[in-house]
């Protein structure tokens, strides 16, 4: 398995709730935007995967939330990527404050979409891997 991927980001006043906490469907969108990001740490942009003819889709999501953040506060969102023999992948998320404390672990489950067939790829885990300058990076 690799090491988690990182990206920091600072919680804004307008993701808040009216209690001043982060809004529930921010962590899905910081899980998603460490997902990206982690792609294009490797190396594949939005387009190498439409020109590949695949695209990620989202299967499942659980959100596991541990403590509020408000805003200004900084967070760390790290992401792995687990590997199976099927379909699928895993992605874990942790939300994490600057002084360790863990905000929330988001747990999704996603694969390749073929966007010709409208099917599932048979293993996604090599797509990435051909696509990948650094394949490494999603523990392949």
């Amino acid at each position: 398995m690799a090491e988690p991927f990182s990206v920091r980001i600072q919680v804004r006043g307008y993701e808040t709730d009216s209690q001043g906490h982060l809004n529930q469907a921010v962590y899905l969108q910081y899980a998603e935007h460490a997902r990206w990001s982690c792609l294009r740490h490797a190396g594949i942009e939005q387009r190498d995967l439409l020109d590949r003819g695949v695209g990620p889709v989202a299967l499942e999501a659980n959100i596991r939330y541990l403590r509020e953040l408000r805003a200004g506060d900084e967070v760390d969102v790290d992401c792995v990527f687990e590997w199976g023999e099927g379909k699928t992948f895993r992605v874990v998320t942790t939300v994490r404050k600057v002084d360790g404390t863990v905000s929330a672990e988001v747990t999704g489950v996603g694969g390749l979409m073929d966007l010709g067939a409208r099917k599932l790829v048979a293993n996604p885990g090599n797509v990435f891997r051909e696509l990948a300058a650094d394949p490494g990076v999603f523990g392949l």
